[in-house]
């Protein structure tokens, strides 16, 4: 993850761009905009941006598609926060965004003091918790001072988000979080982000931890409730639910 204050603002319509760009360098931080997807990717594995704001819909290529690639395992950019920023505003679209690796989900038209709160939101997310610590449950290792996860053996990808969603609830084994419960302790900012986000990022998570998503050992669905995460013991994984 980068140490630095630049973020990428991917975006075609140029008035936007300027507007996004004053309001971020006043607040802060280093821009670089880009008119669409092309050169973004070595541009960003030579300056490592903190952040990348997209939209969605740009010329010469998809900033969805674009999101793809940058959460693809195993390369630099891989746990670089990701926002999406865009004029498409239904709900599958959000899940869309966010099962694509997003972070958050911004519509237009947006207001500029809200886009930079909610970039502050997120780039707090990715920083590591202030008491470091290893938890092992089951196949899983969760390095909370590195934010790695490694599931049977193998380095896992998550986003900061996922992460932070996935060592909340293994730290606090066996309890049941409602939705609401896990915004305030994970989003911690919840204006502008609603408990269908929960289940969008739970289930990326059973899709990455689980050897069967639909019979998840580890993150279990507490009906009418919430969610619980259960440490399976070796000679039990078979049975349960």
């Amino acid at each position: 993850m980068s140490a630095s204050n630049r973020i990428f603002v991917i975006e075609d319509d140029a008035d936007i761009s300027r507007l996004v760009s004053h309001h971020l360098e006043a607040a802060g931080f280093r821009v670089k905009a880009f008119p669409n997807t092309q050169g973004v990717l070595s541009e960003a594995q030579r300056e490592r941006p903190c952040l990348f704001l997209l939209d969605i819909m740009v010329p010469g290529g998809d900033g969805v598609e674009l999101c793809r690639q940058i959460r693809q395992p195993g390369k630099p950019l891989s746990m670089t926060p990701v926002i999406f920023l865009t004029a498409r505003t239904s709900e599958i679209d959000r899940v869309l965004g966010l099962e694509s690796g997003a972070d958050d989900y911004i519509t237009k038209p947006f207001s500029t003091r809200e886009l930079v709160a909610r970039i502050k939101t997120v780039l707090r997310r990715c920083q590591p918790p202030l008491l470091p610590d290893l938890i092992v449950a089951g196949d899983l290792k969760i390095d909370t001072a590195a934010m790695t996860l490694t599931v049977r053996g193998e380095l896992t990808v998550t986003t900061a988000t996922e992460f932070r969603l996935l060592h909340y609830l293994a730290q606090h084994p066996s309890r049941v979080f409602t939705r609401d419960q896990l915004l305030d302790a994970v989003w911690r900012d919840t204006t502008f982000v609603s408990p269908r986000s929960v289940d969008v990022y739970v289930r990326k998570l059973r899709e990455k931890i689980e050897e069967n998503p639909e019979r998840p050992e580890y993150l279990k669905t507490v009906r009418g409730a919430g969610y619980r995460f259960e440490s399976p013991r070796a000679g039990n994984r078979q049975l349960q639910a």
